[in-house]
């Protein structure tokens, strides 16, 4: 063998193997259920209110987040 292919050869095993420990590493990665995933956007979207939709929360009232407060220059 060439000691070219010899070097293409190493370097496509060497490839390779990085990409098959790659998978490995990914495959070690913690997965969570996307029914679960979604139910968990939905209870937060459904239990935090957001001021910038009123007609499904109503007014912000006193406590708007993203009201502009007036400061007194002294």
């Amino acid at each position: 063998m060439p000691p070219q292919a010899k070097n293409n050869t190493e370097y496509k095993l060497q490839r390779i193997l990085e990409y098959n420990q790659n998978l490995r590493q990914q495959l070690d990665l913690p997965r969570v259920k996307v029914s679960y995933a979604s139910s968990l956007i939905i209870e937060y979207v459904q239990s935090t209110k957001d001021y910038l939709v009123p007609s499904v929360w109503g007014p912000a009232g006193p406590a708007d987040p993203f009201v502009v407060k007036n400061r007194v220059d002294e």
